[in-house]
This record gives C-alpha cells, sequence and structure tokens, in this order.
C-alpha cells in the first residue's frame, strides 16, 4: 500500500507530538471519548513551540476589498533590453544562447561588415594623418590643415562608433595601425545583466539593421497586465496592493505600476499595469493568472487566517487554545479577502486560535476517533 509524501512526512511529528504529552486516558466503555481527545491536545507553551503550533489571537479588523480580473505575465520593459546591428552584417560567431546568465558588456555575437570594413579603414588613415599633423605643429602646417585632419579622424571615428564599434575595439584598433586589421568584424555587448530571452538567428546569416539579435531581461520582477471593465478601473489606484494567483494555486504580491487610459477597442476593457517580484523565477512571460486588486476596505470585522480553518464532520472548524488545551470549535464562515476568512458565529475577539499544524492537530482528533472505536 502506497502512502502520500505528506503522510509520510506528518507520521513522525504526530508519533512526537503524541509521545511529548501525558498518557492519554482511553476510552471506557461508558464513553469518555472528549477526555482522551483533550488528553491529545493538551500542550504547554513549550510543548507548542516545539511542534510549530502557532496560535494567534483575534480581533476585528478591516479586510481589503479586492477586484478580480484575468491577467498575462510579460517581461518587465524597463529591465529589458535588445542587441540590434545598426548596419547589414553577416553573423560570424555566437558568444551566448537562449537561456544563459549574463553581465553587463558580456559578448554577445561577432558580425562582419563591408560598410564596417571600410570605416574601419578610413578609421586607421585618418588617424595616422591627425597623429601625424599634431606632432608637426601650427607653426608647420596651415590652421586649414590642421583642423581638417582633426574633423577628419573624428568623423571617422565616430562613423565605426556609430556603425557598432565599441570605444575600446575602436582605440585598439587605432594603436594598432595596421590595415590589415580592418576587416569589417565587430561584436555586440550586453547593455545589462539579466538572462537572455531570445537569440532567432543562425551563423552566416545576413541580417538587417534594427534586426532583433538578444533580447535580455532581469527576470526578478514581471508585469502583469490584468484587463479591468471601465468602472472597475476607476477605483483602482497606482500603486495598490495587488495578489497575482496562478493556475496551479501559487501566490504572488504586487503592486498597481500603471493605470491605461485607452479602452481596448476589441475587448472593451482598460489594462492595469502590476508589478510583481519574480525572485524564484516561477512566473513566466506568456503565463496566464487571476490579479486580486485591492480597492478600498471593509468595515472590521472578526476574521482569522485561512491557514486556521479546517473541515471536520462536514463543517468548518477552528482549534482554539483554552488552559493549554485546543479544541476544535465549529464556526460559521463568511466572505474570503485575501488570506482572511470572516466569523460570522462561533468565536469572539479575543479568542486565541492555532494558525498553523492544524493537520495535525485534526489528526490527533481523528486518532482520538479510531482509539475510541476499539
Amino acid at each position: 500500500m502506497t502512502f502520500p509524501n505528506t503522510f509520510l512526512k506528518t507520521v513522525p511529528v504526530i508519533a512526537a507530538l503524541v509521545l511529548a504529552q501525558p498518557a492519554p486516558v482511553m476510552a471506557n466503555e461508558d464513553g469518555h471519548g472528549e477526555e482522551h481527545a483533550e488528553n491529545l491536545l493538551r500542550m504547554s507553551q513549550n510543548q507548542r513551540r516545539q511542534n510549530g503550533v502557532e496560535t494567534l489571537r483575534i480581533e476585528r479588523i478591516a479586510l481589503a476589498e479586492e477586484i478580480s480580473a484575468p491577467g498575462e505575465v510579460g517581461l518587465d520593459l524597463y529591465k529589458t533590453s535588445q542587441a540590434t546591428p545598426r548596419i547589414s552584417a553577416q553573423v560570424i560567431t555566437r558568444h551566448a544562447r537562449l537561456g544563459d546568465e549574463v553581465t553587463s558588456n558580456a559578448p554577445l555575437v561577432t558580425l562582419s561588415s563591408v560598410d564596417m570594413a571600410s570605416a574601419q579603414g578610413d578609421l586607421i588613415v585618418t588617424a595616422r594623418e591627425w597623429d601625424r599633423v599634431k606632432k608637426l605643429g601650427r607653426k608647420v602646417v596651415s590652421d586649414r590643415r590642421y583642423v581638417e585632419a582633426q574633423v577628419a579622424a573624428q568623423q571617422a571615428r565616430a562613423k565605426v562608433l556609430a556603425f557598432g564599434m565599441t570605444k575600446v575595439a575602436a582605440d585598439k584598433l587605432v594603436s594598432m595601425g595596421d590595415a590589415s586589421k580592418a576587416t569589417g568584424a565587430f561584436t555586440l555587448y550586453a547593455h545589462q545583466d539579466g538572462t537572455i530571452m531570445r537569440d532567432d538567428f543562425v551563423i552566416g546569416e545576413i541580417v538587417d539593421p534594427g534586426r532583433v539579435l538578444f533580447e535580455i531581461t532581469d527576470e526578478r520582477t514581471v508585469w502583469v497586465d490584468a484587463r479591468l471593465s471601465a468602472d472597475d478601473a476607476s477605483v483602482i489606484a497606482a500603486d495598490a496592493p495587488v495578489r497575482i494567483l496562478t493556475s496551479a494555486g501559487k501566490q504572488f504580491s504586487g503592486k498597481v505600476l500603471q493605470l491605461h487610459h485607452a479602452i481596448d477597442e476589441t475587448t472593451r476593457t482598460l489594462t492595469a499595469r502590476i508589478e510583481v517580484s519574480n525572485t524564484d523565477d516561477a512566473l513566466h512571460a506568456g503565463q496566464f493568472v487571476t490579479a486580486f486588486i485591492e480597492a478600498g476596505k471593509t468595515d472590521p470585522v472578526l476574521a482569522v487566517p485561512q491557514e486556521a480553518i479546517t473541515l471536520m464532520n462536514g463543517g468548518n472548524h477552528v482549534f482554539v487554545l483554552k488552559d493549554n488545551t485546543l479544541m476544535p470549535e465549529p464556526v460559521l464562515t463568511g466572505a474570503t479577502r485575501g488570506d482572511w476568512v470572516e466569523i460570522k458565529s462561533g468565536l469572539k475577539a479575543g479568542d486565541e486560535v492555532a494558525t498553523s499544524q492544524v493537520f495535525l492537530l485534526k489528526s490527533l482528533i481523528l486518532k482520538s476517533s479510531i482509539g475510541d472505536a476499539h
């Protein structure tokens, strides 16, 4: 018989907790099931701490009013850059590939261009001439010739930089002064730290100016574009807190970054752009999610964290701490707002309830029931 992993992990904890308790009083023929359960669930503060049972004294609090909207994950364009050629060129060497983590100024791809070769040759020639004229000085050469040589060298340098060479590469080419080095080869470098999200090209391909060869983004934050009706969007404010929920049930925190002011002609909705922390790389561009955007607060109500509630005997229960004993109490729940659930009846302000290891406490109750049955 195969047991789920969760059960296998829980059994040692249950055993440790039971061993930490006073010897349980078994039910007799007259039936003392409640006394048996109470003994199993009686724990001192130190025992609760050892077994990871945390409690919370509940009060009336204002819960967040939320508006839900479908959303799609996209790249944070404020933390995204592209590597593109400025002139027509051929791909010679690839230095990085899709999925690589790169740092700023890391080499990405080496290209070769006839136009670049011509510009590099002009740079070497004009740099040599300017260096010779400078050494002669204004007393030997005419002022016109002096200025023309200087301007020609500056323009040649500006041209190779505009074509895509770096300042370091241009300086090296000039310092060597070797015309055979004017091959037209030049390398594109990363503009930022990040992950390569796009590299759609092959070696030997001729690429046009503006062609995106690499796209790099910092995935530690992503954008979620949520679609809202005009009425819902009117009550949303910039910087409003947002919960992002995936189809797998994972939850992330974010905030409204921007609200678009133009209605989409097709969907007749407005877009709220949400910034979401993605340090675990769990969200990816193109993924569909649900956004719960805060749009105000309710009047104060009695509420408990969601993890405090468990289903027993067909109804919701909460484990209430009284005299170092955690016993289940039935509760009538109301609306769920974020991580909190409204309690309409069954508890009162000041009650102390368990907010962790609730499954363990429930298992001890079930153990008590099984023991009574035997």
